[in-house]
């Protein structure tokens, strides 16, 4: 069984950080990739950015320059630091883990519980 626990969520000034963490436990292979992805209502699914076991980060355009995804392997934990968050950022923020062999934009493998985050004055 694998779990993943976000937190970190919450309300942001535009303009402003938010740093989330997601830890996951369980049957994880060490080569998985850990990423984070969000939905906003009345909308899909989308990738934010995905880091490799190595490594390697991908990055939607809309946040490239703006968020960073650090990862701590020892700890299975990865974190998604947001800087000068926008009116289109919020929505909900889902941890994702999954085997590498899975295109980054791929909605395979395990999902945390969602936090959301709120952009607002």
């Amino acid at each position: 069984q694998v779990q993943l626990v976000e937190s970190g969520g919450g309300l942001v000034q535009p303009w402003g950080p938010l740093r989330l963490s997601c830890a996951a436990s369980g049957r994880i292979l060490s080569t998985n990739t850990m990423g984070w992805y969000r939905q906003a209502p009345g909308k899909g699914r989308d990738l934010v950015a995905v880091m490799s076991s190595v490594g390697i980060a991908n990055y939607a355009d809309s946040v490239k320059g703006r968020f960073t995804i650090p990862r701590d392997n020892a700890k299975n934990t990865v974190y998604l630091q947001m800087n000068s968050l926008k009116p289109e950022d919020p929505a909900v923020y889902y941890c994702n883990t999954k085997p590498a062999y899975y295109t980054p934009t791929s909605l395979g493998g395990y999902w945390g519980q969602g936090t959301q985050v709120t952009v607002s004055s």
